[in-house]
């Protein structure tokens, strides 16, 4: 997969609530949870596909607050299997 140009990444964020770039090559989203278990919940199911896709975030869990941090390090940026991804994060979390 090929690193995007900032244009289009710029058309990927449009596309997406709440994802944040962060230092060029990430795009970063908080997650707000009821109960520490509701984030652990959501934490598996994106371990799981990550596994699937071999394809892994940064997952941060802090107490009801999970933080996912996305980038492509084979391609030195962000990639569309990211925007994918986070769009699938978000489906999940709105499940």
């Amino acid at each position: 997969m090929e690193r995007l140009s900032e244009n289009e990444i710029a058309q990927q964020l449009s596309r997406l609530q709440g994802w944040k770039r962060l230092d060029e090559k990430f795009i970063q989203k908080r997650y707000r949870f009821k109960t520490f278990p509701d984030g652990v919940t959501f934490v598996n199911r994106i371990a799981a596909l990550s596994e699937e896709v071999q394809h892994h975030p940064f997952i941060a869990i802090d107490y009801k607050v999970v933080t996912l941090k996305l980038s492509s390090w084979h391609a030195g940026g962000l990639t569309d299997l990211d925007f994918e991804l986070a769009g699938k994060y978000d489906a999940f979390y709105n499940e």
